[in-house]
């Protein structure tokens, strides 16, 4: 079937009860009109991306302005028509706009529309229902209107009413939540230290996969420590058969790096007798390790991070962590 038919032609259009009537009849204007709230609702939920709840709620509305519209194209009386919209359509839509009612902050002044896209769209579909309940009015004069068609628009522009404010709502407060992070001094993101959007333990994960598949390639079972750069465990990973006593170095030398800022291989060559640290190694209950495998990340020139390596030989623990440091 083309999508054009032209039996409209002549100026004429035929109602679902298969009168022909002018395509000015005010029938016409009255589902015409529904049918751009229709539109705006649409609109409206291309918006929404980020309000699933909203858009399930609209998206319904839209399915129902359908079967609508068939009431209103359906002429004749009451008696012996199947009406698609009815009363339990109405309450539920009251029981909606009462949901929505109590989410949203009251305002004591007219509301401008604008605030937002989601919202403007919403207040723009509510103005068009109310456009096609003064039509349904007109109709209801000389012929008959399901009273619940009626109804079902007063109540619809209440709902769309209210549920722009709740949309406007999160909206605001979404933004005035980001304003205060930035203020505080980025976005959560940044408070770990991290540049870009990848989070902490993201990275550190990567980390740990890198450095536990050069592990493998060398062929000696480690244990790989990430902390941050307060000392504290991000996370630790021990593969198979590597030494226990590894757990504990192994975060020591990140914790090490973190404290000394520096790699604790360039620790061990300060420790040496005559040496500015000479002694470090005794001291905090022995938790600074002076050799290889423990090495901090830095970003910006903070140190936001270390990593630390047990397990094989100094020069291996520190292949190790630089194959993991390298992954971050």
């Amino acid at each position: 079937m083309k999508v054009y038919t032209k039996t409209g032609d002549d100026g004429q259009t035929s109602l679902l009860s298969k009168q022909r009537v002018g395509k000015d009849h005010i029938r016409v204007h009255a589902y015409g009109t529904v049918d751009e709230a229709n539109a705006a609702m649409g609109l409206a939920r291309s918006f929404m991306a980020d309000k699933p709840w909203a858009s399930e709620i609209v998206y319904g509305l839209q399915q129902e302005l359908i079967l609508l519209n068939a009431d209103l194209a359906t002429e004749g009386s009451a008696e012996g028509i199947t009406l698609r919209i009815t009363a339990d359509h109405v309450r539920k839509l009251e029981e909606t706009i009462d949901l929505l009612d109590q989410r949203r902050i009251r305002q004591a002044h007219f509301v401008t529309p604008g605030a937002t896209s989601c919202s403007a769209a919403l207040d723009l579909a509510r103005t068009i229902v109310r456009r096609s309940e003064r039509y349904v009015v007109q109709i209801s004069r000389a012929a008959v209107v399901p009273k619940s068609v009626a109804l079902y628009l007063n109540r619809l522009s209440d709902l769309l009413f209210v549920l722009a404010r709740c949309v406007e709502q999160q909206d605001l407060i979404a933004a005035v939540t980001n304003g205060v992070i930035k203020e505080l001094g980025g976005s959560r993101q940044a408070d770990k230290g991290v540049e870009g959007q990848m989070k902490v333990l993201d990275k550190v994960k990567n980390v740990l996969a890198a450095a536990e598949q050069k592990a493998v390639e060398i062929g000696v079972p480690m244990v790989i420590a990430v902390v941050d750069n307060g000392g504290n465990l991000i996370a630790q990973h021990r593969m198979d058969d590597a030494l226990l006593a590894s757990i504990s170095l192994a975060l020591d030398k990140a914790y090490t790096a973190v404290a000394l800022k520096t790699a604790t291989e360039q620790a061990a060559l300060a420790v040496n007798p005559g040496q500015e640290l000479y002694g470090l190694n005794t001291a905090n209950g022995g938790r600074f390790i002076v050799f290889g495998g423990g090495i901090p990340i830095f970003a910006n020139d903070k140190i936001i991070a270390a990593i630390g390596v047990s397990g094989g030989t100094v020069e291996e623990d520190i292949i190790v962590a630089k194959a993991g440091l390298a992954a971050w």
